[in-house]
């Protein structure tokens, strides 16, 4: 079978609103009138730097490699169609609709086929003549980079499309000035390519009680506070991990900086007296070595929620101006009000932190506890499938794998019912229907995930893990770089070998060979996916016919008698490739 050739593009699809109609009238004119606007639109495609690709009478169908530039192509064309029907008879007049979408599609010569393409076509459809509809990937691309108001019109169930499509309109000016608005844009645009967005740490907090039963509380407090900044799609978020690693280290705030390549670091200190909390917390400039600004908050603990909330708005107020801030319009995932819940909530979370068989067993009675304080608390059962999902997978339990599954499965439903913005249900769910093979579905919940919290590191990897799987493999490799960006040592890891691992399955699954042979031989350990997926990248360049004994006595060690299952855990959608695998292994 020939190997598919895929790229994520932008795709715009145009056409002529009652076209048929104008035909069906008088031919000869509306041809007449259909060449002249095309000698309009192709010409503004190809200085937008787009490809046309396809014609069908009216349609005209081209990929842009800028989804901002396609979507300035679309307001031009729409522009200067509108002033040429100003200057033309009622008769000669045509108006034109747009739709533009950004997926990954399949090519085939100098055509692009797919998903992708349909729905850019089925928007166009949609759309209102004289306007452009766009997708919403489309949408988040754009939405601050061009001068124009783009609108939400909800969700859209498009003609042979599996699932709505949510939707959002752009209605161009008609302005003398708007090629000069555009000009604006394009520099906008490439300034703010050019800017890189804020990376901030936020360090543990120091308890100045200096006793263990309030420790919890103030590492708490840290680990939400990282958690609900990770939330804001405008800044990057240095892991948990590496946070808390440098307390352990006692490193030099300077070193620590430089290592991770800080803008800024968030630091404080708790005091607690009885229900009071007085949390004193400040921002710094790592780079001039500067507090930029300090604050000090006096709370009772019933609080504790709102008090998170205002020092993230304050914080990021800060950080990056007066702007918009869309994340934090996200419906709020706030554990409960119930605070001994929420105490229960935290002690269990830490627990589970310490990867250990009694800790794990600990923390689920600490979740268990939060649950029975207030049933309604949606993040004590979506951390006690993730400590249900961890024993599964380090043997922490007697419960066989099936009873786990189903066990860590309800718990991650009753999340989702009830709070259905949650990104950890959502994470939890995607790494459920992975193992089920259920890609379409680890897909979606991967994605809200990461539209929810784009800066977790267990959302990013787990997100480009499925992205990867299901052939959109240059998204997911981004992702997975990322998260080994933020969290190069994982939680419970001592090296980079898992975040390097994901990657070696991301180029294994693109069939970058040099690169997955590159990526596997830094790391330390290869785990037995990784040693399968590097061998085999070996034996399609020719490189692997002078390990063939040491690769026998590597199988040897495995003890691995049923290699069909284990490689059914791989999780690869591909049957190809995985026959390619099971032969490649037989050979061995």
């Amino acid at each position: 079978m020939k190997k598919v050739t895929r790229k994520l593009t932008t795709i715009l699809a145009a056409d002529c609103a009652g076209y048929s109609e104008l035909m069906d009238k008088n031919e000869e004119l509306t041809l007449e009138n259909l060449k002249i606007c095309r000698s309009i639109i192709d010409p503004i495609i190809e200085e937008y730097g787009g490809r046309i690709f396809n014609t069908a009478g009216d349609s005209v169908v081209a990929e842009f490699s800028s989804t901002v530039e396609s979507v300035n192509a679309g307001i031009i064309i729409q522009k200067t169609l509108f002033d040429r029907n100003k200057k033309s008879d009622s008769i000669s007049q045509l108006v034109w609709r747009i739709g533009i979408h950004l997926d990954d599609v399949i090519i085939e010569g100098d055509n692009i086929y797919g998903t992708g393409v349909n729905i850019a076509a089925r928007l166009e459809g949609e759309c209102k003549p004289g306007e452009i509809l766009v997708s919403r990937m489309v949408s988040e691309q754009v939405r601050k980079r061009i001068g124009f108001a783009v609108n939400a019109e909800g969700k859209k169930s498009l003609k042979n499309i599996s699932e709505p499509v949510e939707v959002f309109s752009i209605t161009p000016e008609t302005s003398e000035n708007l090629e000069e608005k555009i000009e604006i844009n394009k520099v906008t645009t490439n300034l703010k390519a050019k800017a890189e967005v804020p990376k901030i740490a936020l360090v543990p907090f120091s308890n100045l009680n200096n006793d263990e039963e309030s420790g919890y509380l103030v590492d708490g407090i840290v680990e939400d506070l990282i958690t609900e900044f990770s939330m804001i799609k405008e800044l990057e978020v240095l892991s948990r991990q590496s946070s808390f690693e440098f307390r352990e280290s006692n490193q030099d705030i300077g070193k620590f900086s430089k290592k991770f390549g800080l803008n800024f670091i968030v630091s404080g200190s708790v005091r607690t007296s009885g229900k009071r909390v007085r949390l004193s917390i400040q921002l710094n400039d790592p780079t001039i070595d500067k507090i930029i600004w300090s604050n000090r908050y006096d709370r009772i603990l019933e609080d504790v929620f709102d008090l998170q909330d205002e020092i993230v708005q304050t914080v990021t107020i800060a950080l990056v101006g007066e702007i918009e801030i869309t994340s934090l319009n996200r419906a709020k995932r706030k554990p409960t009000e119930n605070i001994s819940s929420y105490e229960f909530l935290l002690r269990g979370k830490e627990l589970h932190h310490k990867f250990e068989k009694n800790a794990n067993h600990d923390a689920l009675d600490m979740f268990d506890k939060a649950i029975e304080a207030d049933p309604n608390n949606a993040q004590a059962y979506a951390w006690k499938a993730c400590t249900v999902a961890q024993a599964m997978a380090r043997n922490y339990s007697d419960k066989d794998a099936e009873t786990l599954l189903q066990e860590a499965m309800k718990l991650v439903k009753n999340a989702h019912e009830l709070n259905e913005n949650d990104f950890e249900c959502h994470r939890m769910m995607s790494a459920v229907f992975l193992s089920q093979h259920n890609y379409r579905l680890a897909e979606e919940h991967g994605r809200k995930s990461y539209d929810i919290n784009p800066n977790d590191p267990r959302v990013v990897s787990g997100y480009g893990e499925v992205l990867v799987r299901v052939g959109k493999f240059d998204e997911g490799i981004a992702h997975l770089q990322k998260a080994y960006e933020l969290d190069p040592v994982p939680q419970g890891q001592t090296n980079s070998d898992k975040r390097l691992s994901d990657l070696v399955l991301g180029y294994f699954m693109k069939s970058d060979f040099e690169n997955c042979i590159e990526t596997g031989n830094s790391m330390q350990t290869l785990d037995t996916r990784s040693w399968i997926f590097r061998s085999f990248s070996l034996d399609k360049i020719g490189e692997f016919g002078g390990q063939l004994e040491e690769a026998k006595k590597w199988k040897v060690s495995q003890n691995i008698d049923d290699w069909a299952g284990a490689i059914d855990r791989f999780h690869i959608p591909d049957e190809k490739r995985v026959e390619d695998i099971r032969q490649f292994l037989e050979s061995i």
